[in-house]
């Protein structure tokens, strides 16, 4: 079958088309026929050799992806053939198949493109456990939230759930058209964080207390402002370290505010602990996904031989929302 291919680690120039064989499927695993796949950062850095997929995943890029079910295991009752789905993956959605276990699926809603669903299951996945769920965000009632990166996969998502579930929501962004976008799509505030002290600005939006959730993906370069931006009992959620792995951290913040800093991945989880989130988004956020409220922010959908353009786009951040990948069409 065919497959995005990293001839070795290096910028976009290194992916070029080529033959893989096909996964095996096991007794509760799901074969999609891959219709579309979303990029993530985290397709990047394993592009560059940063990120290597976790033990038994595939080594193809793709975290995510969507299409129809062709073939499912024994032991699996709740998919069929010919069902449209979209799946989170430790590995394997730029390819014409995946297979994945049936606890990291979910039916595709009617009303949404299956190219919006193929850029769905990673980023609101990673938006709800880290924002919503025990012993991450936990966020209760009438607490506030400061999404970095809110025009990107992971931060349009955030928007949308916040809102959804009530939740003032304060982001930052890169420029002032990405703010405004921001605030189009739900929320409360947006920092232009090359132009603003997102930390000031945060304690100024909130009365000088502070938000009860920090997502990050920025890491090391932002643990001090992060820190600032917390109100007292304030959890700061890490999923990512595109700013360096290495600070220093002044425990004294975190005894006298009481606050907690929370590392996160989803990848690396165990089937049994997707399954787990992929329940609880349904129990949360299944009626929302169904009346089309959820839906990614698709910002371009491009075929699959041009995942070198992706990339680069994606590295250069121009893009608002999600970059798909198309794998093949559609036969509805």
């Amino acid at each position: 079958m065919r497959a995005v291919l990293v001839r070795e680690p290096g910028d976009e120039r290194v992916l070029v088309v080529g033959d893989v064989p096909r996964p095996p499927l096991g007794a509760t695993d799901v074969r999609i026929r891959v219709q579309a796949a979303g990029v993530n950062r985290a397709d990047l850095l394993q592009r560059q050799g940063l990120y290597p997929p976790p033990p038994g995943a595939s080594p193809v890029l793709g975290l995510e992806c969507a299409g129809e079910v062709s073939e499912v295991g024994a032991d699996v009752r709740s998919f069929t053939a010919g069902q449209r789905v979209m799946a989170l993956l430790a590995g394997g959605g730029y390819a014409e198949e995946a297979v994945v276990d049936q606890g990291s699926v979910l039916s595709v809603p009617d009303g949404m493109t299956i190219e919006e669903a193929g850029g769905f299951p990673e980023v609101f996945l990673t938006a709800f456990s880290n924002l919503f769920m025990p012993r991450l965000g936990d966020l209760a009632p009438g607490e506030t939230a400061l999404v970095h990166g809110g025009g990107g996969g992971v931060g349009t998502a955030a928007i949308l759930l916040l809102r959804e579930a009530g939740h003032r929501t304060i982001v930052t962004a890169g420029s002032p058209a990405k703010c405004r976008r921001c605030e189009e799509l739900g929320a409360t505030a947006a920092i232009d964080y090359r132009t603003e002290d997102f930390a000031a600005r945060t304690r100024e939006l909130t009365g000088g207390r502070g938000v009860n959730v920090v997502l990050d993906h920025i890491g090391g370069r932002y643990l001090t402002a992060n820190l600032a931006a917390l109100a007292p009992g304030g959890r700061l959620v890490e999923i990512g370290l595109m700013g360096g792995a290495a600070a220093e951290l002044n425990l004294a913040q975190l005894l006298l505010r009481r606050l907690a800093v929370i590392g996160s991945t989803l990848r690396s989880r165990s089937n049994d602990e997707k399954a787990a989130i992929v329940e609880a988004f349904r129990a949360r956020f299944g009626a929302a996904l169904a009346r089309g409220v959820l839906r990614p922010v698709v910002d371009r959908v491009l075929p699959l031989d041009q995942a070198p353009e992706a990339h680069r786009l994606m590295q250069a951040s121009e893009h608002f929302g999600k970059i798909v990948l198309r794998v093949a069409a559609s036969s509805r």
